[in-house]
């Protein structure tokens, strides 16, 4: 048991659904997926973005992924070594009424890992979040950990994978199991959606499976991916649905400039 770097409260690593972590959405009742069918099963019930976060935080449907969230958590990184970690999937967060969604890849090891909330923790949320303040969908331009008072407005972030991977790399059939939890997310915004940010070509390709899956109409060929490319979609009852491409907020793209501030706050008043 260690105490939570903002509450002070002590949890174990992972930490137990259900016992005070601030923003957990689950609690020791919420129904686990143990494996692909239970997901599918779980995601088309959740009747709200709410039940559908609780559900995606207790999900245990890929062994790999499990063990090495758990791992992560249990070995934790020197620096954060008297912290507890959330090793647990990291649900979407944002306004839950929101009309714009953000989907990227998946969270990472020592960032939502560690503090249990999308882009919170590293050097990517430092970036995402600080551009999403710039564009007044955040109240602060920072992101250090659940409970630190950050929130979103007109806005949503989720992700293709919801656990961490290792090396960052899903595999083909850990992104298909946890498809059905972005299908849901993507079912439950479309009376109110109006744009989508995919950062990253595999959130972007993601995005567009999920979107055929559900019936909408997207357009053929595919569509491909690039910074600032953009794709229109067709949510029930032909509303349309602007999906607009974005470099991931990565190190690698930030560090070498591949992707500068002033690229990610154009894509961001596109939407």
């Amino acid at each position: 048991m260690d105490p939570h770097p903002i509450t002070g409260h002590e949890f174990a690593s992972p930490v137990p659904p259900g016992s005070g972590w601030p923003g957990d959405p689950a609690t020791a009742g919420t129904p686990v997926a143990h494996d692909p069918a239970e997901v599918v099963e779980l995601a088309v019930a959740a009747g709200d973005v709410t039940e559908l976060e609780a559900r995606v935080t207790v999900c245990r449907a890929c062994p790999r992924l499990v063990g090495w969230r758990e791992q992560v958590a249990s070995e934790r990184r020197a620096a954060y070594r008297d912290q507890p970690y959330w090793g647990r999937p990291a649900a979407a967060f944002g306004d839950p009424e929101a009309p714009v969604l953000i989907v990227g890849l998946a969270p990472a090891a020592h960032g939502a890992n560690r503090t249990g909330r999308m882009f919170t923790g590293d050097r990517s949320g430092d970036w995402l979040y600080a551009a999403l303040h710039r564009a007044g969908f955040a109240n602060q331009p920072t992101a250090v950990h659940a409970g630190d008072g950050l929130a979103l407005t007109g806005i949503r972030i989720t992700a293709s994978v919801h656990c961490a991977p290792p090396q960052n790399k899903p595999t083909t059939s850990e992104r298909d199991a946890c498809a059905p939890w972005l299908d849901r997310e993507l079912q439950l915004s479309a009376p109110r959606l109006r744009s989508i940010m995919a950062l990253g070509s595999l959130a972007w390709d993601a995005t567009l499976a999920a979107a055929r899956r559900l019936g909408w109409g997207v357009p053929r060929p595919k569509p491909r991916f690039g910074h600032g490319a953009e794709a229109t979609l067709l949510a029930p009852g032909d509303r349309p649905v602007r999906l607009v491409g974005s470099y991931h907020v990565s190190q690698q793209n930030t560090f070498t400039g591949k992707l500068t501030e002033a690229m990610l706050d154009d894509v961001l008043n596109r939407l």
